[in-house]
């Protein structure tokens, strides 16, 4: 009869630890998915804010380069205005 209770308190022990074992299981998994998708979220932020550096960056720099080719342009055009008057004397 001792034998008998030990061996299902033994049993009923077993199988509550492995619930609790599960459980730490099932938490663990959603913390390490929590981590996962802030992680991902930090990498994804931290990329959209260097596209958006490298984006501004880009224009301004291509508006500078307009900006220095009307001038550029403006110049030959003044030079082609002064050689054609010359031209006409």
């Amino acid at each position: 009869m001792k034998n008998i209770i030990l061996s299902i308190s033994v049993a009923l022990l077993l199988v509550s630890c492995k619930e609790e074992t599960k459980d730490k299981l099932k938490e663990a998994k959603e913390a390490l998915s929590l981590e996962m998708k802030n992680a991902v979220d930090s990498v994804k932020t931290k990329a959209e804010t260097a596209l958006d550096s490298v984006k501004t960056k880009a224009k301004s720099d291509l508006d500078s380069v307009i900006t220095k080719s009307n001038l550029k342009v403006d110049e030959a055009t003044q030079k082609i205005k002064e050689i054609k008057e010359v031209i006409k004397k």
